[in-house]
């Protein structure tokens, strides 16, 4: 299990927090303003072909203009101390938003020495968005936007030999997708003995199904998926609102009910604790594949 020096129970500094969540909080337009805004900094110039320079514009726009929910700078950490520690080849996200997180752990990733950072976003508009923002930042030869549902790209990249094994996987997408595509890439043969798993969000709003999978014992799981529709009765546990967030721009979410994925894994698993960019207190569970029961 990768050890981590981060020290979750630092306060959160106050002055870098984000603007505060709304009730709307994406696909009201902000994700075009803050396009915007980057490409009229005044510092524009020095933005060009530096991650960090444009991480800390679009931190400055999440701060004095509108919340934006990205993973912000200490979960964000968090992570990327897991990319030096993993120093992973090939590491997908799933869930892409504005790029934030493909730009860190993009970045961070081809520093390590790694080969591919895969962006999983199914919003079109928010694919748009990071393509533009990871050309900017000058990551665009070794970052690669998918658009599409994350089951679909996921299936469609190991159908075309691109994607044969995942080093490192970061979820940060639909909350009740996590456990269903975390399967589908067991069943793919995509998560081996050596895979990290970084989720986000697991305190808020939390996932209990997914923390409840990572953390289950061979025996355990094996005796689960023997249940009939287990996932879709872990999915009833989210609030309405978060089964039905992304309804306007894509339609209405899916999961397949009958993945059983590869209960024989074995994982060590546990819970980071940090905050959210407002400063509201949150987690990431970092979980290792160290083996697989006969």
């Amino acid at each position: 299990m990768p050890e981590s020096t981060h020290q979750p129970n630092q306060p959160f500094d106050v002055k870098k927090a984000y603007a505060e969540q709304e009730e709307v909080f994406f696909d009201d337009g902000r994700e075009i303003e803050l396009l915007h805004f980057i490409y009229s900094h005044p510092s524009i110039t020095d933005i060009r072909g530096s991650p960090t320079r444009l991480l800390d514009a679009i931190d400055e726009f999440g701060r004095t203009n509108k919340y934006l929910m990205n993973v912000g700078d200490d979960k964000g950490k968090i992570v990327v101390e897991l990319i030096e520690h993993v120093k992973p080849q090939v590491m997908v996200e799933l869930g892409g938003y504005v790029g934030y997180s493909a730009l860190l752990f993009g970045n961070a990733a081809r520093k390590a020495g790694g080969k591919r950072y895969y962006s999983l976003e199914r919003n079109p508009e928010f694919a748009a968005v990071i393509m533009s923002l990871v050309n900017l930042a000058g990551l665009d030869d070794f970052v690669k936007v998918v658009v599409g549902p994350s089951a679909e790209s996921i299936g469609r990249l190991c159908t075309e030999g691109e994607l044969n094994h995942i080093d490192l996987l970061f979820l940060d997408h639909w909350k009740p997708a996590y456990t269903t595509d975390l399967k589908l890439c067991e069943q793919l043969k995509l998560i081996a003995p050596g895979t990290v798993l970084a989720a986000d969000n697991c305190i808020k709003p939390g996932n209990p199904p997914y923390l409840e999978y990572v953390r289950s014992t061979v025996q355990e799981k094996r005796k689960k998926s023997e249940q009939a529709n287990t996932i879709e009765e872990s999915a009833d546990v989210f609030a309405s609102r978060q089964q039905k967030q992304y309804i306007k721009s894509v339609g209405e979410e899916k999961i397949d009910t009958q993945l059983k994925g590869n209960p024989s894994l074995i994982y060590e698993s546990r819970m980071v604790r940090s905050f959210e960019p407002t400063g509201v207190p949150d987690g990431i569970e970092i979980t290792k594949c160290v083996g697989e029961e006969q």
